[in-house]
């Protein structure tokens, strides 16, 4: 009995068919193993973070690049990590009086707050708030950039929950106070003292602290006019606001 011939599936020249579906899974493939490794390398790094401090963040080394370009080792970048017991309880007081009056409870996030920004960001077609808590702010200035879209939303609430996972409340808040940008190339709370009051930041006092709090949604604007044009910040009046708090505020201590 003659047998059928079967169609021949190799090409012309002897190589494999290409199957468009087979190369998609494979990308689709790497893509999905990138991002866990991805996640993998932040949940490591920050479960290391129990025991040693970060040297910088990626929003440093954003402002760095763009201070400085390619001249990284001329221009000062002013950050001096300080122990949490060494950071004025005023400042302590004032920055979750103003930042995060619900820090202590929370999960990481608030999801009323993040509800309201939805609403708010689908009125203007575009997203303007965060409804950031303290550990969300930490999570996006550790690892992410500055972009705005729910993609990085979402990768946000996932290095917020690894941060709330291995750090207790007042590790966090440590890495935070000595992270957060004052200003121009100004990092952390004892570059803010020196900066701004020339003292150190165990020793800032109630208004002192009040103001540099004020100046967190807007720093490089509280300390340069330059980079006014588009905040409508009333400093003085807002840090006013911020020490009539200060009272109420609850710390992770």
């Amino acid at each position: 009995m003659a047998t059928r011939n079967r169609p021949n599936r190799a090409t012309p020249s002897g190589g494999a068919v290409f199957n468009p579906l087979r190369w998609l899974g494979y990308l689709l493939g790497c893509l999905i193993a990138g991002v866990l490794a991805m996640q993998l390398y932040f949940f490591v790094q920050i479960a290391s973070w129990q025991y040693v401090n970060p040297s910088s963040t990626t929003f440093m080394r954003a402002e760095r690049w763009r201070l400085c370009g390619i001249n990284v080792w001329n221009c000062r970048i002013d950050r001096r990590w300080v122990p949490y017991d060494q950071i004025s309880r005023n400042l302590k007081r004032a920055v979750i009086a103003s930042e995060d009056a619900d820090f202590v409870n929370h999960p990481g996030y608030e999801l009323d707050a993040m509800l309201d920004a939805w609403e708010r960001n689908k009125k203007r077609g575009r997203i303007v708030r965060g409804g950031s808590t303290i550990t969300q702010q930490l999570a996006k200035n550790l690892f992410l950039s500055s972009e705005q879209h729910y993609l990085r939303k979402g990768q946000e609430l996932a290095i917020t929950w690894m941060l709330e996972f291995w750090l207790d409340k007042q590790r966090i808040y440590e890495i935070y106070l000595n992270s957060v940008e004052w200003g121009e190339g100004v990092f952390g709370a004892e570059a803010a003292a020196d900066h701004y009051f020339r003292t150190t930041a165990n020793k800032l006092g109630v208004g002192q602290a009040a103001r540099l709090a004020a100046a967190l949604p807007a720093p490089k604007c509280f300390d340069k006019k330059e980079y006014c044009a588009n905040v409508r910040v009333n400093f003085r009046v807002k840090a006013g606001i911020i020490a009539r708090r200060m009272g109420a505020a609850t710390l992770p201590d």
